[in-house]
C-alpha cells in the first residue's frame, strides 16, 4: 500500500515522543479515535485524501473534530502530516501507531472472521479461550464475510485455526476428486 513506510515513521516518531512525555496510553486512545471515526465516515477520508481542497480547509476540518478530543502529541501529528501535505497519510498512521503500541505493550491482536457479526457474549468466550491458549493479552477484532457460510476463523499471529463452513466443504470435495475407487473417465 503507497505510504505505508511513510506512516510506520510517523507512527514510530510520534510513540516515542509519547513515550518520552508519558502519554503513549492517551495517544493510542487518541489514534483509535481517530481510525474509527475516518473508517466510518467515507467524506472525512475522501476529502483527507483530496488534492484539491486546502490544506488551512483539511487542517480547520481535523481541527473541529479532534481539537478538544485529543492529546497535544496527537494534534501535533495532525498538524505536521498537513504542513508536510500528507494528511492522506492519517489513517495509516493511525494504524501503524496502534500496532506498535500492542507489540509494544504485548498485546497480540486476534482476527475472528465469521458470517455474521459476533455478540458480546461470544466475543467474551472466544476471547477468554484464546488468551487462555496463547498466555498473553489478546485484542479481538471481528470480521464479517459472508462467504464462509458459516463457523468462523481464528487468526492469532502466525496461527490459523479454521472451522468455516466453506473450508469444510472445499476439503470433502477435495476428498471426492481423490477417491481411488472411482474409475475416472
Amino acid at each position: 500500500m503507497v505510504g505505508t513506510r511513510a506512516a510506520l515513521r510517523y507512527a514510530k516518531a510520534t510513540l516515542n515522543l509519547a513515550k518520552e512525555k508519558g502519554f503513549a496510553k492517551e495517544v493510542n486512545d487518541d489514534m483509535i479515535l481517530i481510525q474509527s471515526t475516518i473508517e466510518e465516515n467515507h467524506d472525512l477520508e475522501v476529502m483527507l485524501k483530496s488534492p484539491i481542497i486546502k490544506s488551512k480547509a483539511k487542517k480547520s476540518v481535523l481541527t473541529e473534530i479532534f481539537g478538544k478530543k485529543v492529546n497535544g502529541i496527537t494534534l501535533g501529528l495532525l498538524n505536521l502530516l498537513i504542513e508536510n501535505k500528507r494528511p492522506a497519510l492519517l489513517i495509516l498512521v493511525a494504524k501503524e501507531y496502534i500496532v506498535i503500541y500492542d507489540f509494544l505493550k504485548g498485546i497480540e491482536v486476534a482476527q475472528v472472521t465469521s458470517a455474521v457479526p459476533l455478540t458480546k457474549d461470544l466475543e467474551k468466550a472466544i476471547l477468554a479461550r484464546v488468551e487462555e491458549a496463547m498466555g498473553k493479552q489478546i485484542t479481538l477484532n471481528n470480521v464479517v464475510d459472508p462467504s464462509i457460510i458459516g463457523g468462523f476463523v481464528l487468526r492469532v499471529g502466525d496461527k490459523l485455526y479454521d472451522s468455516s463452513v466453506s473450508y469444510r466443504l472445499d476439503d470433502l470435495l477435495s476428498q471426492f476428486e481423490d477417491n481411488q475407487y472411482i474409475p475416472k473417465i
